[in-house]
């Protein structure tokens, strides 16, 4: 039995290949929207963080009615680090918008999205986004996909896919590669021909699966999954399990129950096989549980997430300005919202340690734990954190390490310094095509290669180079790496840091703070080319004299700083490091404040290593 009103789609990219776009125009030309009604662009990207970065970071159901056919659309993420939120939501649909770039072609992310979609058997429809561009090169890429999708064993039937030519800017789509759109019907069309019906007995007792879940400001938390088999009524009394949790097994009455209506929740009493719901009061409920009727309990499997492979430490704040912009600084306040995120996030692992104030945080990758940072010094917590490192294995006598598949687009005259430098960061060149004027590098690197790399590879390229990574294998450990060559201009005592002080610093390299910021002994104030550390006195005042010149006070101009972000500071940390993240600051620091101490603790250390 078939649900003939209904198809389940998700919108699956690399970063920055247009799927958030081409979901608005799916949505406005699908009639969500009143004709007059102004949309904002990329309305599916809700989160303040995301608005700010331009990157969608969690997936977000949608949909729209086409020909009396209700189209539910899941917008996921491109960024390799979220790759968690869409290999868990792609259990909700029946097919997949795989959209590609008509210039840049499949990228790291294409591919690993495109194989979890092709192992799940989804039916896919291609859309070559971004026609309008003059240096497209459609034949190229469609060849590309075609190579791509026979390289990941694709069946005859999926590479028999249909191709759809698209600019999402514009709200066009042709199935004819040199045709000129005029609005996305072609595309609406294919979705009813190609993407099937959900299937499923609506006669049977009820299996529901949870893919995700949500958190509402008066509803709680809430679990949005597909409908499998059975219908779903309110009120209904039924048994929560979970397929990797044997022994849990709750009763759960359904007292709220929503279907996604453009981009609202609307409220419904009942629901058939295929429908996307989202149910309310979930307090136990995670992602992967499944619902099933009283009297047939029966658990569906869930798709395995791929496992993290960076590691920080996240500790209480010990510096001398702890507690004081914080509004959550204590260590049972930061577990309980790290174990929480936990729960939400299948992609982070959270780990207690021997102290009581310090927590094991695994991710996905350097923007992955980023983002949950931020989140934390918006929600009002004060913390530390400790460099980045991956997550080494032992087999068969052997340590891996995490290799990332690297592709770098740059400029033709950039290709001599950006092959040097990944040379030196033990990267493996695997191949390299040059094509109007631009050079594609693609390279099998250390995870830990690119810890800082994204800094230096803007600068080495004048910001003209584009650079995407994606998690490829486990292989031996390829030795010891220099993540940095410059060093640090470190804060000799507490206070404030004045322009006479300053002045003299910035001689030294280049600061992070200004005159009038307060300061603290051991506190990292610049970084210098110098590969060693530098102590600095930003608080020195001018000795008074009762000689007056004011020209000579008025030529102690500072340069204009400016402050590193927080993955730039991340980048920077190094192993005697940390970073003090408060809602109102950031600030490296060094692990021992004192000058002293750090100074006999490098001694002792040298001649260990003697």
């Amino acid at each position: 039995m078939k649900n003939t009103k209904v198809r389940n789609i998700a919108i699956i990219a690399h970063v920055d290949h247009g799927k958030t776009s081409l979901v608005n125009e799916m949505l406005k030309q699908g009639g969500v929207f009143r004709q007059n009604q102004e949309v904002m662009d990329r309305i599916m990207d809700s989160n303040v963080i995301e608005r700010e970065r331009g990157i969608t970071i969690f997936s977000k159901n949608a949909s729209f009615v086409y020909k009396d056919v209700k189209i539910n659309v899941v917008d996921t993420p491109g960024h390799a680090d979220f790759g968690g939120e869409v290999e868990r939501v792609l259990k909700m649909v029946d097919g997949a918008l795989l959209v590609v770039d008509a210039f840049e072609g499949p990228m790291p992310q294409t591919r690993f999205v495109l194989e979890k979609a092709l192992a799940l058997n989804l039916k896919i429809i291609v859309v070559i986004n971004k026609v309008d561009r003059k240096d497209r090169r459609i034949n190229e890429v469609i060849n590309e996909i075609l190579e791509l999708m026979m390289d990941l064993n694709a069946s005859e039937e999926q590479l028999d896919c249909p191709i759809i030519f698209a600019s999402a800017r514009f709200g066009t789509a042709t199935l004819d590669q040199d045709g000129e759109g005029k609005n996305m019907i072609p595309l609406f069309e294919e979705i009813l021909t190609r993407i099937p019906c959900p299937d499923g007995d609506e006669n049977k007792p009820l299996q529901m699966l949870v893919s995700s879940t949500e958190q509402d400001d008066f509803l709680g938390k809430l679990a949005v999954g597909k409908i499998v088999q059975g219908t779903l009524n309110i009120n209904e009394n039924l048994v929560v399990t979970n397929f990797h949790l044997p022994d849990k097994k709750e009763l759960f009455k359904v007292q709220n129950m929503f279907e996604f209506s453009g981009l609202k929740r609307t409220t419904v009493t009942k629901a058939n096989v295929g429908d996307i719901v989202c149910i309310a009061g979930a307090t136990n409920m995670t992602i992967g549980d499944t619902l099933s009727s009283q009297n047939n309990v029966q658990t569906l499997p869930f798709v395995k997430i791929s496992e993290p492979s960076v590691e920080m430490s996240f500790m209480v704040n010990n510096s001398p300005f702890a507690g004081k912009e914080g509004k959550f600084c204590t260590s049972r306040q930061l577990r309980e919202r790290l174990m929480k995120e936990a729960v939400r996030d299948l992609s982070l692992r959270v780990f207690d340690t021997e102290s009581a104030d310090t927590f094991k945080v695994m991710g996905r990758g350097e923007m992955h734990l980023s983002i949950l940072m931020e989140n934390l010094r918006r929600d009002g917590y004060e913390f530390q954190v400790s460099q980045p490192k991956v997550i080494l294995k032992k087999e068969d006598g052997k340590t891996l390490e995490p290799i990332e598949r690297l592709v770098v687009d740059i400029p033709d005259e950039k290709t001599g310094n950006v092959i040097s430098v990944l040379g030196s960061r033990k990267a493996e060149l695997v191949a390299m095509h040059s094509t109007n004027g631009r050079t594609r590098l693609e390279y099998l690197i250390p995870a830990r290669g690119l810890f800082g790399y994204k800094s230096q590879f803007l600068t080495d390229t004048n910001g003209e180079g584009i650079m995407s990574s994606i998690f490829s294998s486990y292989d031996e450990y390829k030795g010891n790496i220099n993540r940095r060559n410059f060093g640090m201009l470190v804060s000799y005592e507490t206070g404030e840091a004045v322009q006479y002080g300053l002045f003299y610093t910035q001689q030294h390299g280049r600061l992070f703070i200004e005159s009038g910021e307060k300061v603290y002994g051991g506190m990292i104030v610049g970084i210098t080319p110098r590969a060693e550390d530098i102590v600095v006195n930003v608080c020195k005042t001018k000795h008074l004299s009762n000689t007056r010149s004011s020209a000579s006070d008025d030529s102690l101009r500072l340069e204009p700083i400016q402050k590193p972000s927080l993955e730039q500071y991340i980048d920077m940390l190094g192993e005697e490091e940390f970073l003090e993240i408060t809602p109102k600051n950031i600030r490296m620091r060094k692990k021992v404040l004192d000058h002293t101490m750090r100074g006999r603790e490098s001694f002792r250390k040298k001649n260990k290593d003697n």
